[in-house]
């Protein structure tokens, strides 16, 4: 373990942040460790939020109880916003005009979701990222009858799954060809979409969103701002909605970061912080992990992408905290893995789908089904639902092809 490094600043207190204050303290660091979070809450778990906290089935979705920052010396800050760098001075600005040193810095500042610009402010109109986001939506789900949801990603069919249960009738509306597609690919967003509608789900696709319909005032409520009342869609049609929610995918955080020297991809590659593959960024004392930083993969023909995973998270801790303390990083290969629940039904992805030129529906049972994905004729994920035995048989055949570059 280097002997130089006496106080390491995590800046975002979301999962990754947290993994790497874990991964450190078990790795043997015994230096000075500080969280920065910018919500009020300490770190909890974002995937409940589109199924069992919205629903009202759970509150609680804390990652770790108060007393486990005391015992691991973990001096959690939070409502904190970092507002810039100086990696010279190695100083962090924080939003309250103080500043804060470090010998190490973690950038763990993850993602905020896209809105759409020629919205208006109305009541009834939400984004879901952070817990205060999901409260306000399951307050409004109580009393809501007709939803739009705007975005068939996973966000956005994993919330269309959770109102359904509510008895809220819902449309879903997709630009793209079916749900899904820009991450599993259209066969399989195809059987994703037989799912929904199979469930009362009215799934439009291949058409976006023109407007919003509002009354002037959100009637019966303490708010000034109008009220939705509909969506009126590309095609001329006019949906019903008393509830909107806006999935259109999100972007790093990484405004504070400019003028640092700090190197960031280009939003069109996605954004976020470049690093290698331990998450350095090539300049000194500087890391990034989880949702904001864009690894260069050891084994995808050495691109930097970022990759918006919970089990990510975890993994690239890891392999940072090795490489902040001067240790052997972990050398097994990891498969890239996600997972999401919607129904009765768990989703779950192995290795990488957006690296495939053919898909093969290999099984399809309805609601279940399995398939493989490859490149040149290699395998490089596999996507399967209701079939969780059948997916995580594949991780050993994804791990051995991962071994070679692909691409």
């Amino acid at each position: 373990m280097s002997q130089s490094v006496e106080h390491v600043l995590i800046v975002g207190a979301g999962l990754a942040g947290l993994r790497t204050a874990e991964e450190l303290r078990r790795a043997g660091y015994d230096g000075e460790l500080t969280l920065l979070g910018d919500e009020p809450h300490a770190p909890y778990d974002r995937p409940p939020l589109s199924k069992q906290f919205v629903r009202g089935e759970i509150d609680d979705t804390a990652l770790r109880p108060a007393e486990f920052f005391t015992e691991n010396r973990i001096d959690l800050r939070l409502g904190v916003t970092a507002t810039g760098v100086d990696t010279t001075a190695r100083r962090v600005r924080l939003g309250d005009g103080e500043t804060i040193g470090y010998d190490q810095l973690v950038i763990a500042t993850g993602l905020r979701p896209r809105r759409i610009p020629s919205f208006p402010d109305a009541a009834g109109v939400h984004v879901l990222r952070t817990h205060d986001d999901a409260t306000g939506l399951r307050e409004q789900l109580a009393d809501a009858r007709h939803a739009v949801v705007v975005g068939a990603g996973f966000i956005g069919c994993e919330l269309t799954a959770s109102f359904r249960a509510r008895g809220v009738d819902v449309t879903l509306v997709e630009p793209q060809a079916t749900p899904l597609a820009a991450a599993l690919g259209t066969e399989i967003g195809e059987l994703v979409a037989r799912m929904h509608r199979e469930e009362g789900v009215d799934v439009r696709c291949g058409v976006g969103v023109d407007a919003l319909i509002t009354t002037e005032s959100a009637a019966g409520q303490d708010d000034s701002r109008p009220a939705v009342t509909g969506v009126r869609l590309g095609d001329g049609s006019v949906v019903d909605a008393d509830l909107v929610v806006i999935g259109v995918g999100s972007v790093p955080v990484t405004e504070w970061l400019a003028d640092s020297g700090i190197p960031l991809a280009a939003p069109a590659e996605g954004g976020g912080v470049l690093t290698d593959e331990n998450g350095h960024t090539g300049v000194d004392g500087v890391w990034a992990v989880g949702d904001v930083a864009a690894w260069r993969g050891a084994h995808e023909a050495g691109r930097n992408r970022r990759v918006e995973h919970w089990t990510n998270a975890g993994e690239q801790a890891q392999l940072l905290a090795a490489a902040l303390l001067g240790a052997e990083p972990p050398a097994a290969v990891r498969v890239p893995y996600v997972w999401s629940d919607q129904y009765d039904v768990k989703i779950q992805v192995l290795g990488t789908p957006a690296l495939a030129d053919e898909v093969q529906i290999v099984e399809d049972k309805g609601r279940k089904f399995l398939a493989h994905l490859f490149r040149d004729g290699t395998l490089v994920a596999v996507v399967g639902a209701g079939m969780t035995g059948k997916v995580m048989k594949m991780r050993g055949q994804l791990a051995a092809t991962r071994q070679t570059p692909v691409g």
